[in-house]
């Protein structure tokens, strides 16, 4: 099999040309100043591609070769404990021998002190060979540099800054046995009937007399939940009135984070001792795709637990987990619709139809090519978005531990609110393109494959069935197109005249920059005039009374607005919008790179090419449909809402 770093001429650009890695590996170091630091940026960056060649020959030499066999590796549950198959552990194992699991670890704790993306572009190398491995491999280091960000956070890990470096945190033996491959973690949120709504968690976390606190409660759908540690969120805070009415601890604002062994040792330790259980696994799944991952249930009676941070905040905590969770699952979906394309394109090139093979096909060459596309503006977007989420985190760690000049805290700083700012807006536009597109593109290659796409032994079909969680799990699209959509709304209301300056630079460079620039400002104009749209409708305004060349206006017709009184046409049009700022979002990202290096404009013309009809579809859908729905809706509603009150009324006399 090939490397699969050394073929992706893609992934490679961004390694050698696309990638800023100066500010990272400098945070990383410790602004180069730490213990076995390398000497220079360059020296860095040879390391980490050394890295990604060593991955990319294993897991393409022993890993994407016995896709049959870890299809059919399932976990099982054996006398109360998942046992996985031979195989992934024995895969798992070789690369944990590699050095993955601490691979953005630093070195103190016993890891590489490799940056986050570097981790995250080796996970898309995993994935493109098997998804279930990479799933379990990303509870490993993520969970570990979790734990350290939390104790860093709740200050109670200590720094050395001559030299800098780790004198202790708090969650070292997690780490510590993470990294040497004697445990992995999870993120225990799921509850039955509890997903996306996470203000119904019914997890408890109670407070003992002794100052310990125990978690009850049962957690479900858990990727990789039959490890050792779990951060479990749980509900400590209790609602002061009936129906929660201006509560400060109603919904998330209730919630607190925890660390919760499944079990601990016994004397003797992870080596000699036995396992003393403080959870049950309940079940092990049977699922669609990822068949080798282990998908648990596990419930916590009474069980010893840590409180991480602040009681209340747990919400808050737990988004550092789903945003890079959610940043995984773009680098997961890459490695999944990169196999399942050079699976079309090997497959066309070779079948004959019609006098010539089928890559020579008008519709196939097509079909590839948007399969391509696809694929490099997920790319585009998922190292940007880890760039910034990265950039932002670690600002904060060299914040707080080491000594700098004014200028140089003042600069980072300006970089962190920047890079918070993108993170934040970048990556639920990830979750949704990559997973959305994966599907897509998956689908595909059965399609160019005809029938033989649709036999298991071919292996294409798998990839389709793996591709279908990505929607879903981590925050299902449909939650990504709310939060984008309403950050999005949000943030013109809380700043219309940045809005309306957006649009007015956006108009200008749609006539007067250089021809690609002009076709990516009004490719962004479409999406301001469907956020204007959006608006207007939303506050019940005119048009015409809300001129754009009049700040003053936007803000006095955002007075008295309530967005919470009425959503329902923005939120009809969520998934729509954010498709628009995904089109927009990739080709910002793609006219960056083509500046850096004009050989990219390929890539972009070619995104371009899909985004303008699209977009046009998507605004025309955007100002054309949804009142139908939404006056179905309503009265259906209020329907529901009489009945209610009926049946809730006294009698009849006659009737008691």
């Amino acid at each position: 099999m090939p490397n699969f770093y050394d073929d992706n001429e893609d992934l490679r650009w961004y390694v050698e040309r696309g990638v800023d890695w100066d500010p990272l590996v400098r945070l990383t170091e410790y602004e180069m100043k730490a213990p076995d630091a390398p000497a220079s940026v360059e020296e860095a960056v040879s390391g980490y591609r050394d890295i990604l060649e060593l991955v990319g020959g294993f897991v393409g030499d022993e890993v994407a070769p016995r896709w049959k066999e870890l299809l059919h590796a399932h976990p099982r549950l054996v006398e109360g404990e998942v046992v996985e198959a031979p195989v992934v552990r024995e895969v798992v194992e070789k690369l944990g021998q590699l050095g993955l699991f601490g691979i953005n670890v630093p070195r103190e704790l016993g890891g590489m002190n490799a940056p986050l993306l570097l981790f995250q572009l080796t996970q898309e190398l995993i994935a493109r060979a098997d998804t279930s491995v990479c799933a379990h491999v990303g509870f490993h280091g993520g969970i570990a540099m979790a734990a350290l960000l939390y104790s860093v956070l709740e200050g109670t890990t200590t720094f050395t800054s001559d030299p800098p470096r780790i004198v202790d945190t708090r969650f070292r033996e997690l780490i510590e046995e993470i990294v040497a491959g004697r445990a992995w973690g999870s993120m225990d949120i799921t509850e039955p009937g509890a997903g996306s709504d996470m203000a119904a968690l019914r997890t408890r976390g109670e407070l003992l007399a002794d100052g310990t606190w125990v978690v009850t409660g049962q957690k479900v759908f858990i990727t990789s939940g039959h490890g050792r540690w779990h951060f479990v969120i749980a509900r400590t805070e209790d609602l002061a009135s009936p129906n929660g009415a201006d509560d400060a601890y109603a919904g998330l604002k209730g919630l607190s984070l925890f660390l919760v062994p499944a079990w601990d040792w016994g004397p003797g330790g992870a080596t000699e001792g036995q396992k003393v259980w403080r959870a049950t696994f309940d079940g092990v799944e049977e699922k669609l795709g990822h068949t080798a991952s282990a998908t648990v249930s596990i419930s916590f009676e009474r069980s010893p637990a840590f409180l991480v941070g602040e009681r209340g905040r747990g919400f808050q905590q737990m988004l550092v987990l789903m945003n890079n969770a959610r940043i995984g699952v773009g680098f997961e979906c890459l490695g999944v619709a990169e196999a399942a394309w050079r699976a079309a394109k090997a497959y066309a090139a070779t079948r004959p139809s019609m006098g010539k093979t089928i890559d020579r096909h008008e519709m196939i060459a097509e079909i590839l090519e948007d399969m391509q596309t696809d694929i490099q503006g997920i790319r585009a977007l998922a190292v940007s978005a880890c760039w910034h989420e990265e950039v932002s985190q670690k600002v904060e760690l060299v914040s707080r531990f080491l000594p700098l000049d004014p200028a140089r805290k003042a600069a980072l700083e300006a970089q962190q609110r920047v890079s918070r700012t993108r993170s934040r807006a970048l990556t639920p536009l990830l979750k949704w393109l990559a997973s959305e597109r994966c599907v897509a593109i998956a689908r595909q290659a059965i399609q160019v494959h005809g029938g033989s796409g649709y036999i298991v032994e071919t292996g294409v079909e798998r990839l389709l069935r793996d591709a279908m969680v990505f929607p879903i799990y981590e925050g299902t699209s449909q939650i990504q197109g709310l939060m984008v959509m309403k950050d999005t709304l949000l943030g013109v209301v809380k700043d219309p005249g940045g809005f309306l300056r957006d649009f007015a630079a956006a108009q200008w460079t749609s006539l007067t920059g250089d021809p690609l620039a002009r076709r990516v400002a009004g490719l962004r104009l479409v999406a301001l005039r469907a956020v204007r749209f959006l608006l207007l409708r939303l506050t019940g305004a005119k048009a015409r009374e809300l001129p754009l060349t009049d700040p003053g206006a936007w803000k006095a017709a955002f007075a008295n607005w309530d967005p919470k009184r009425d959503f329902a046409l923005a939120m009809l049009h969520a998934e729509r919008l954010t498709s628009l700022l995904v089109d927009v979002a990739v080709a910002d990202a793609l006219l960056l790179q083509v500046e850096r290096d004009p050989a990219r404009a390929d890539v972009l013309v070619r995104w371009l090419e899909r985004a303008e009809p699209r977009a046009r579809w998507r605004y025309d859908e955007i100002v054309t449909t949804g009142p139908r729905l939404l006056a179905i809706l309503a009265a259906s509603g209020a329907a529901a809402s009489g009945a209610a009150s009926t049946s809730a009324s006294p009698l009849p006399s006659a009737a008691k």
